[in-house]
């Protein structure tokens, strides 16, 4: 343990060395742009290190489940809102069952089938409002002289 330890400050130590060596000795003033430039490039690191993460968390998601989740075993839900089913049996979770706890929101299949008709429509909706709004503005810019 005490090697670990020993190790660790080592590294420690050497790279707070090589922190000070890159902002004092290699410190060059950075015009306005630059220094711009480059909060954009350490902002970009996380972000483009995120969507690649995102990308693999994907394709291993499709590679378990499926694109549409043709390899679950289950492809139902089973139970619904405050119900689930237990070795075969159905249980009320929540308040009032099993485990205790808050009221759960309760939707069977005919209100999930509502819900997402609803959904579909107020996406259209939305879809047809940005192209008539996306029509308005190209106009607007031709009108320009």
């Amino acid at each position: 343990m005490e090697a670990l330890t020993r190790t660790l400050r080592t590294i420690h130590e050497k790279h707070e060395k090589l922190k000070h060596t890159v902002h004092t000795a290699w410190r060059v003033p950075l015009p306005k742009w630059g220094q711009i430039a480059m909060g954009c490039f350490y902002a970009s690191i996380p972000i483009v290190g995120g969507w690649y993460v995102m990308q693999w968390a994907i394709s291993k998601s499709v590679e378990e489940i499926g694109e549409k989740g043709e390899k679950l075993k289950h492809k139902q839900l089973q139970g619904y809102g405050n119900k689930t089913i237990i070795d075969g049996q159905e249980y009320t979770v929540g308040a009032g069952g099993r485990y205790g706890g808050v009221h759960l929101a309760m939707s069977d299949q005919k209100t999930q089938e509502n819900n997402m008709a609803m959904l579909k429509a107020m996406f259209e909706r939305e879809k047809k409002k940005r192209r008539k709004d996306k029509k308005l503005e190209e106009e607007k810019v031709e009108q320009q002289p």
